[in-house]
């Protein structure tokens, strides 16, 4: 051995790394580190354990009574036992047969029709209202802003049914403080209004207060540099802000047509004060009636499911225009 391997010290052996060296390079990069993973990418299941409890509601509460509504609305009862009928009713197979005596009764249209009025009505007032709520509330002269966004809620925080009968009596003509006995709100075309007034101030706390949140959100350099160039707070707020709420604008409008497919509590709270309101004025009133009046649970399922269909079919469309207007809207 001569003098410069003494000094260099031992040869490593075939395969091992010399000590100091840096880690081994492999093809396409580093070799992987054979040390402990660190706590961050260790997986856990505390996410789908604190997940479980909601979603085992959802399973028992929604998705498995839309199960049994869709079978039941295959089936029709049927009395057996000769002309005494002495057997007991059991169910039997239909069909399509509780699908085609929904679809083909000229009732369900007229409420779907009527349901949609209230929807043309209700569903601008609300976003147009929530949008104006939102901006003189995010203005920069605004004063009072706790108070008068707790006011605008505070409709929100009262029951439907509850509120559909402070307005009732606020309809009628003995009691109205708003003219009631000149205006008559239970008239055939004025019911329309009525109801939608009713829906409207019941969600529009709610959805002031979204649209409200994402104005807090907004960064604050853009609307002073518009003031600075000599912008307007009117101007500010048409060219700057409401651009930028166009997509919390679009959620806040899918949500607000969800809740006009499914109206219920209103026209039924004022039905019984109201002649205008028939028991099928809207689509969830008649199969309220079908189901627990007439005691045809079966039509009454079909009729929900088609219900169903209908609005998730709705709520796709508009969002989809919604959101193609909005990026319009951006460009």
């Amino acid at each position: 051995m001569s003098a410069i391997e003494e000094q260099a010290g031992p040869r490593p052996r075939p395969g091992t790394r010399p000590p100091g060296a840096g880690p081994r390079r492999l093809r396409g990069g580093l070799a992987p580190d054979s040390g402990p993973r660190p706590r961050g990418r260790r997986r856990t299941l505390l996410p789908q354990f604190l997940l479980l409890p909601a979603v085992l509601l959802f399973l028992l509460f929604t998705v498995a009574p839309g199960l049994y509504a869709l079978y039941l609305s295959f089936l029709k009862p049927q009395i057996g036992g000769g002309l005494l009928g002495n057997e007991d009713p059991h169910d039997v197979f239909a069909g399509l047969e509780n699908y085609r005596a929904t679809l083909t009764d000229s009732e369900f249209w007229h409420s779907i029709l009527r349901m949609l009025m209230v929807a043309g009505i209700g569903v601008p007032a609300t976003i147009f209202f929530a949008t104006l709520f939102a901006l003189c509330l995010d203005a920069k002269r605004a004063r009072l802003v706790g108070i008068a966004r707790l006011a605008i809620f505070l409709p929100y925080a009262v029951p439907g049914v509850i509120a559909s009968l402070l307005w009732g009596f606020m309809y009628l003509p003995a009691t109205s403080p708003i003219g009631g006995d000149h205006i008559d709100y239970f008239g055939s075309a004025e019911v329309f209004f009525s109801v939608a007034n009713v829906a409207v101030w019941g969600v529009l706390g709610f959805n002031m207060v979204v649209l409200y949140t994402t104005l807090r959100g907004l960064p604050r350099e853009l609307f002073e540099a518009a003031e600075i160039d000599g912008a307007s707070e009117l101007q500010i707020a048409l060219r700057i802000k409401l651009p930028l709420l166009a997509p919390t604008m679009t959620l806040v409008t899918v949500f607000s047509l969800i809740g006009a497919l499914q109206l219920f509590n209103e026209p039924t709270t004022l039905k019984p004060i109201a002649n205008a309101i028939s028991s099928t004025w809207v689509p969830l009133m008649r199969v309220y009636t079908d189901a627990f009046v007439n005691n045809d649970i079966h039509k009454g399922a079909a009729t929900s499911f088609l219900l169903i269909v209908m609005t998730v079919t709705a709520t796709a469309v508009a969002n989809l225009l919604l959101r193609r207007m909005s990026r319009r809207s951006e460009r």
